[in-house]
């Protein structure tokens, strides 16, 4: 099949927002999303932008896929490092290249941004993504565990 990768414009959000609602679904994690399209359009698209979008579109102009990613620094590496958030295909449009087709768009927004590498988290029974992730040449980076302080946790740290 023939895909079109495209950055995502503020007249996506709602796209973007099922999308996310639609991972949350699979990952079994759906009471936890909180985001709104306003949170969207402020973050993703307003004066600071947090986030940028591609979406993956099918001729008949129907999106299928997304790809949610940021930028942080590798003070090892010395170089940008892109974050994928979110990747996601519907379930109908999986094993078909839509995956793949994003994964090469974010490896040439990589590029042109000069990253030394690109993160990503995964669940650990998500074992099709794994075997998706493993075939594009990544690896699991043993010995590093994911934290996080939640916002009632932050709001105690900073208060001291």
């Amino acid at each position: 099949m023939t895909y079109s990768i495209r950055p995502a414009t503020p007249d996506d959000v709602e796209t973007i927002l099922a999308m996310i609602k639609h991972l949350a679904d699979y990952e079994k994690l759906a009471e936890f999303v909180q985001t709104t399209p306003e949170q969207l359009r402020k973050y993703g698209f307003g004066e600071n932008r947090y986030f940028e979008t591609l979406l993956c579109e099918m001729n008949n102009g129907e999106i299928i896929g997304m790809a949610l990613y940021f930028f942080t620094f590798s003070t090892f590496v010395g170089k940008p490092s892109l974050y994928l958030e979110d990747l996601v295909v519907l379930e109908d449009h999986r094993q078909q290249g839509a995956g793949k087709a994003l994964f090469k768009a974010l490896a040439q927004v990589a590029l042109q941004h000069d990253c030394g590498r690109i993160d990503w988290s995964v669940l650990d029974w998500n074992t099709s993504a794994i075997r998706f992730y493993n075939a594009l040449g990544a690896h699991h980076v043993d010995g590093w565990n994911l934290n996080r302080l939640e916002r009632d946790a932050i709001e105690k740290v900073a208060a001291g």
